[in-house]
């Protein structure tokens, strides 16, 4: 259950980042209260999770999460540089990633 805690953890990490793009400063409320509703959830599951887990483990894991999903989806939404040596640098994040999940 942990690494599923930890899976919504990374979710909402992402989330939040992209809302807070989108609330503009703060200025937008709806996506201001995402935003702060993401940061709540994100940081209460990653709490969930280190009940079980390591927390070197799960904090290296969760930001990965919130980095890769965030760098990928400001490259679908927001039109951000897509580029081959963006693409091998998130293949080494999620390498880790994966590589701290089969040594926990």
């Amino acid at each position: 259950m942990a690494w599923v805690e930890l899976g919504i953890a990374g979710a909402c990490e992402v989330l939040w980042a992209i809302c807070l793009k989108y609330s503009n400063g703060f200025t937008k409320f709806v996506p201001s209260a995402i935003t702060v509703a993401g940061l709540i959830a994100s940081t209460y599951f990653l709490l969930l999770s280190v009940k079980t887990l390591p927390i070197g483990t799960a904090y290296a894991i969760w930001t990965g999460i919130g980095a890769v999903g965030t760098v990928v989806l400001g490259m679908i939404l927001f039109h951000e540089p897509v580029s081959l040596l963006r693409i091998v640098f998130l293949l080494m994040i999620v390498g880790g990633i994966v590589g701290l999940k089969l040594v926990k």
